[in-house]
């Protein structure tokens, strides 16, 4: 070792470190005495390799500073990205929570409906009592109806304010004048109501006075009852469908045994909220009033008014049979007769206490007492001494038929109906021979000579297997993509899957945005 290596090693440690590490090399230091020189030694090598560390520093104290700052980015640099990573794992879990929870369960549907969606327990004995079966939550309620569990809550969900709405709007005209609004839910929405009528509704035990929408129950039914009676009350509920609130119908399916979160999205799937036609930028939105009700339009809708009235039938049936009436319903229409007429009043004072105590309202222009003498009609149908259709409808039937022989369907009309004229002809004729056999069958025969001349169609078939596939949680149709597919060229079909939208102005957009929160 030269003299410039041995004086460098020194440099590195101190001359006393350097003579300690060479006498243990060469084996003269005994390592059976006490190590105190050792260790005073060694502190001492370390204190001035860090003295002149420091004496280094001080001989130039900007190149410390730079040294300082670039150790403290660093440090930052390492902090900055360790934060960064612990964020987004964080973002990443909670958006994987957030999936699961979406995947799981129906999730927000709107402020007002929110409450009762955690208690998800279904009262099984209710359940057995009423012949329904057990749907754990709304997963489950998904798959046995056929669908997703987002096309269910897009289904549920109530905006604020929306450019869609879940129906159809029109009105009717009715028999004895005037229109009935009627609310027509949109196939994606009536599918789920006949879903719920079919395998919750219709499997529920109606009361025995009740004759509408019920199997091997008919108009002709509700009016039996009531032949050749002295005196014959029919009383209407005014307003009957929307009488009905969201929070009745729910209700409703509470009482038949499901959980609330279920009891929700029935009430919510089978009623509809009443919206108000805005224009906003020259675009038409919808704005919700925060009230729900029954629509008259959905397949649903008469099957709960029937189970909803099951107090109100049982509370009629019980005064009526205490004063000597008999008594039968058929959707808004109730019917009370008697052999006599000296309890008139008294059974009309307790009708319009009940009405009222139940939450419906008796019509004040549509109750009408027929006695003795008088025309006794019943739901369409004449119940003097028997069963038989009004003689002046009949005559205007016959004329109506014998005008269609003669000159065809342009500018007729049967019932204020022109539109499917045929459809209506068939219908009154069909509901002549429910009513009079003998008669039906003669205008049966001449109805079946006038379709072979105007034919009705393929009328019905195509409801009830839409109604039969819903039931069975089968999608009723066929996507746009696979009919354009069965038709068109692969560019057609191709610019069927591309077709979008047109968007929104962005100021509706921000509106809408407003509502949403």
């Amino acid at each position: 070792m030269t003299r410039q290596e041995l004086y460098d090693e020194i440099k590195k440690t101190s001359k006393d470190s350097y003579i300690l590490s060479e006498m243990k090399r060469l084996g003269f230091w005994d390592s059976t005495k006490p190590k105190v020189a050792q260790e005073l030694i060694e502190k001492k090598t370390a204190l001035q390799q860090e003295l002149n560390g420091l004496s280094r520093k001080i001989r130039n104290p900007e190149s410390v500073i730079k040294e300082i700052h670039k150790q403290r980015m660093a440090d930052a640099l390492v902090r900055r990205e360790e934060t960064k990573a612990k964020r987004e794992k964080k973002e990443q879990e909670r958006l994987a929570k957030r999936k699961e929870k979406r995947e799981q369960e129906i999730g927000f549907i709107g402020h007002s409906f929110m409450a009762d969606l955690q208690e998800q327990e279904s009262n099984q004995e209710l359940l057995n009592a009423n012949n329904l079966f057990l749907i754990k939550d709304a997963k489950d309620l998904a798959t046995k109806m056929g669908i997703t569990l987002k096309e269910l809550r897009f289904l549920t969900y109530t905006q604020k304010l929306s450019n869609r709405t879940n129906y159809v709007h029109f009105q009717m005209a009715k028999k004895t004048g005037g229109f009935r609004e009627i609310s027509a839910p949109k196939p994606q929405l009536k599918r789920l109501q006949y879903w719920i009528l079919e395998n919750i509704l219709n499997k529920v035990e109606v009361s025995a006075e009740t004759h509408g929408f019920v199997a091997k129950r008919s108009i002709v039914s509700n009016a039996q009852p009531h032949i050749g009676k002295a005196v014959v009350i029919n009383c209407d509920l005014e307003n009957f469908f929307p009488t009905l609130s969201y929070a009745r119908v729910k209700g409703l399916f509470k009482s038949l045994g499901y959980s609330a979160e279920l009891a929700t999205i029935f009430a919510m799937l089978t009623t509809e909220a009443e919206q108000k036609e805005v224009v906003l930028d020259g675009e038409k939105l919808f704005l919700y009033t925060g009230k729900r009700y029954l629509p008259q339009g959905s397949p649903a809708s008469p099957m709960i008014t029937n189970l909803v009235c099951r107090k109100l039938d049982k509370r009629m049936l019980g005064i009526a049979t205490s004063l000597g009436f008999t008594y039968t319903r058929y959707a808004d229409d109730m019917t009370f007769s008697s052999d006599s007429y000296e309890k008139i009043n008294k059974m009309m004072y307790w009708v319009k206490g009940i009405v009222k105590e139940e939450g419906f309202i008796l019509h004040p222009n549509k109750t009408k007492i027929m006695k003795k003498g008088s025309r006794h009609e019943v739901t369409g149908v004449v119940v003097n001494e028997k069963l038989s259709i009004n003689s002046k409808e009949l005559k205007k039937f016959r004329a109506l038929l014998y005008q269609i022989e003669q000159s065809g369907l342009e500018g007729k009309s049967w019932q204020g109906k022109s539109e499917n004229l045929m459809a209506s002809v068939w219908g009154y004729a069909n509901f002549i021979k429910m009513v009079d056999a003998q008669k039906g069958a003669k205008y049966m025969t001449q109805v079946k000579a006038l379709l072979e001349k105007y034919p009705l169609g393929n009328l019905g078939a195509s409801s009830d297997e839409f109604r039969s596939k819903s039931a069975k949680g089968e999608q009723p149709w066929e996507s746009k993509i696979e009919e354009v597919q069965a038709k068109e060229s692969p560019s057609v079909v191709e610019a069927v899957k591309e077709e979008k939208t047109e968007e929104s102005p962005s100021f509706v957009n921000n509106i809408l945005n407003m509502f949403r929160k």
